[in-house]
């Protein structure tokens, strides 16, 4: 019975752990200490090691989810017989988990040396761009000069979300991925526009217009 319990007590424990590294990492990014990860836990640093002796091992397991999620979002992508929805999808998705958490942004582009488990992923995820660029361009959805490396520069700006309200993140980063899309469309001036998400409200003394 009491092996039992103590093996609860630790289950317990990890999860409450995994939930406070979520809401913390995601409010802060990956800067913030272990320290704090303990206190909104609830739980001593002795305890926090004992189950994650690295902040490697803390960010690996709390970002497992979004790590899976990641590959069947490139599985579908890669599976969707037209490359340009494919992409299109693929990287509203990918803007998608980036805004519901800044830890998880700050470790796929690898912005702290803990988060070096997840290069595999971001190579995986840009080896699927390129495929499904090269796909888009010759099915001329896509604009010709787009390079895989644009899709990093748009998620290094996508970034800048995250210091925005957290009820206006997810809004905002829809509103945000839809104008970079129309963008890396091939001719967008002789097609009709996609229409845009609700914008933001980001400027509460001036409430946004419907769009026409």
């Amino acid at each position: 019975m009491t092996d039992r319990l103590t093996r609860s007590d630790a289950r317990d424990n990890r999860a409450r752990i995994l939930d406070a590294a979520r809401a913390v990492f995601s409010e802060e990014g990956l800067a913030a200490p272990m320290r704090e990860v303990a206190r909104h836990a609830d739980v001593g640093p002795a305890t926090l090691y004992r189950h994650f002796p690295t902040k490697r091992d803390l960010i690996g397991a709390t970002y497992a989810e979004q790590r899976r999620a990641c590959r069947a979002l490139v599985r579908d992508a890669l599976a969707d017989p037209d490359p340009w929805r494919g992409l299109r999808r693929l990287i509203e998705d990918i803007c998608e988990l980036h805004a519901r958490s800044r830890g998880f942004a700050d470790a796929f582009m690898t912005a702290f040396p803990e988060a070096d488990d997840f290069v595999e992923e971001r190579q995986r995820t840009l080896r699927a761009v390129e495929d499904l660029a090269r796909r888009a361009q010759r099915s001329g959805h896509l604009r010709s000069g787009f390079v895989v490396d644009d899709l990093m520069l748009m998620l290094m700006a996508h970034q800048g979300i995250q210091d925005a309200p957290p009820e206006t993140r997810l809004t905002a980063s829809r509103r945000f991925a839809a104008y970079m899309l129309e963008a890396f469309r091939a001719h967008p001036e002789t097609q009709t526009p996609t229409p845009l998400p609700p914008p933001p409200r980001l400027c509460p003394t001036h409430p946004p217009r419907p769009d026409r």
